[in-house]
Formats: structure tokens, sequence, C-alpha cells
């Protein structure tokens, strides 16, 4: 390919599959991913991930700290911001502890494999350091899951800065995927004093980059990403300071992306509304590929 989109050489078939019946869509799970931005001279950077090649889903594409909701992640937290109210219908879901549970694993997904926390001890402070063996204890607990959120808020007399965050996306994997996530999409400004590092073991290195930088990597074909991503960098390219992209993210539209497969012939057509770049047309036979 011309680019560095990330495509499965199995989704014709998996595609083909579920379009004859042959194949039942999995139940998406939730999940939430956070752009964390910082400012330079030139513009802010966005920290990425690169999962590590053995990784069975998108292996060795960039993608920013993320994962699925913990079902603990509905436990009452210590909570700042805007109302969970309000998160409900931000985010397009019906209860306010499906908000809460959101929200929170975008909170701690990134501490997890970012290393920083949008907390503090009152609703106007944030934490400005987090290293350190006990932070580090209480963070290898929380991926080990035998530490729920809310625990670790409590302990450490801190709140969930809700108010940090700002909804960007939500995209869906494809039905014909047998890993499937309903992922919203934050952004957050780097807190001062935090510094990020790579505390994820799905990651092989991180990197900061200028979201038009990463884009020009994947056009090139040397940065590979899933549509979700290359989407939302090139969605921050136009802002020229991290505070620019939270303002703009409370227009930011949060209709759900999900893929569309049609089969014309025996020919298969993907493509994602609203995206036409992410469109491939794949044809029939074992040479045919996509383009």
């Amino acid at each position: 390919m011309s680019n560095g989109q990330w495509y499965p050489p199995e989704w014709p078939d998996r595609i083909r599959a579920l379009a004859a019946g042959e194949l039942t869509a999995a139940t998406p799970k939730r999940a939430a991913t956070v752009l964390l931005l910082r400012d330079g001279a030139e513009g802010p950077s966005v920290h990425m991930l690169r999962r590590r090649a053995s990784m069975a889903f998108a292996g060795g594409a960039y993608a920013y700290p993320g994962g699925g909701v913990d079902p603990r992640d509905e436990h009452l937290v210590r909570w700042a911001g805007p109302s969970l109210e309000s998160w409900a219908e931000r985010l397009g879901v019906t209860g306010t502890e499906e908000a809460q549970a959101i929200v929170c694993a975008a909170v701690r997904e990134t501490y997890e494999e970012a290393g920083v926390l949008l907390a503090g001890e009152t609703a106007d402070s944030v934490v400005g350091d987090t290293t350190g063996d006990e932070w580090e204890k209480d963070r290898e607990a929380l991926v080990a899951r035998e530490l729920s959120f809310a625990d670790f808020l409590d302990r450490r007399g801190l709140v969930l800065r809700s108010d940090l965050l700002g909804a960007w996306a939500r995209w869906i994997t494809p039905e014909f995927e047998p890993r499937r996530y309903d992922t919203w999409f934050f952004v957050a400004a780097l807190p001062a004093g935090q510094r990020t590092r790579n505390a994820s073991t799905e990651a092989d290195r991180t990197v900061w980059i200028r979201p038009a930088e990463a884009a020009a990597g994947y056009d090139r074909g040397e940065l590979m990403m899933m549509p979700p991503t290359i989407a939302t960098l090139r969605g921050l390219e136009r802002f020229g300071t991290a505070a620019e992209a939270l303002a703009a993210a409370r227009e930011q539209d949060l209709t759900p992306v999900l893929a569309q497969a049609r089969l014309d012939g025996d020919a298969v057509i993907l493509s994602w509304p609203g995206h036409d770049e992410f469109t491939k047309h794949i044809p029939a036979g074992p040479a045919g590929g996509a383009r």
C-alpha cells in the first residue's frame, strides 16, 4: 500500500463470511483512549506509542494510550469537573455510571500506559509528579487489576479532573473483526510537572510528534496506523496550542464511525462513513489486494 494504513489480510474473507451469514459479529467492548498534547515552538505535539509487532491486534501500529473499560470504573470516585449527567449526554450514553466508567477508563489507562495522571488533591489542582516507588507500586496494582481506580484515588486523597479532558471522537471496530471495541477518543494537555514514559507492556517505543509530521509519515508509508488514529491526527493539525484543541473538543461530532462493507460481485468495497481516504476496493481472488 502507498500509505501506512493498518490492513489485516484476512479482512476480505471475514467480510464475505459475514455477508454469507457464516460469521456472527462480536459485541464491542467499551474503551477509551487519550491524545495527550504538549505545546512547543512549532505548535502542539501528541504522545504516541508503537504497539509491539508481536501483538495479535494491530502489531507495529502507532496509537495513543488507552484500553478497555474495567467494570470497576463504575465504582463511585472522587469527581471534579462537568457533572456525570452532562458527560452522559456528551458521550451519547444513557446512564451516569456508564459515562463515569468511560471517563475513568480514559484517565486510568493514561496513567497505566504513560504515567500521566489527570487528578489532583482539589478540584482546581493537579498532581505535579507521579514518579517514585510508591507511585509505581500503585500503577502496577492498577494494571494487574489488584486495585480499582476508585480505591487508588481514595488512598491518595485525589479527585479525578474530568474537566481536563475533551471528548473528541468515537469509533467502533468493524463488525467483521473478532476483537471489537466501542472507543471514545479524548484530548488532554500534559499537566505541568508531569512527564510521559513508556509504561505499557504492549508498546516497544513512544514518541512526542507533531500531528502534521505524524500524518506525513503515515502518507509516506513509514508510520503504520489504524483509521481512527490517522483521522484524529489530521483533525489536530489546524490547532496552534493544546488549549485551542481542548476548546474545540466541545464542538466535535461524536457520532460513532463504523466501517461499512459491501460486495460488488466477488469484490469487496470497504468504507468508513465521512472518511473517504480509507475506502478500499478489494478484488476477488488470492492475488487481489487492497488499493
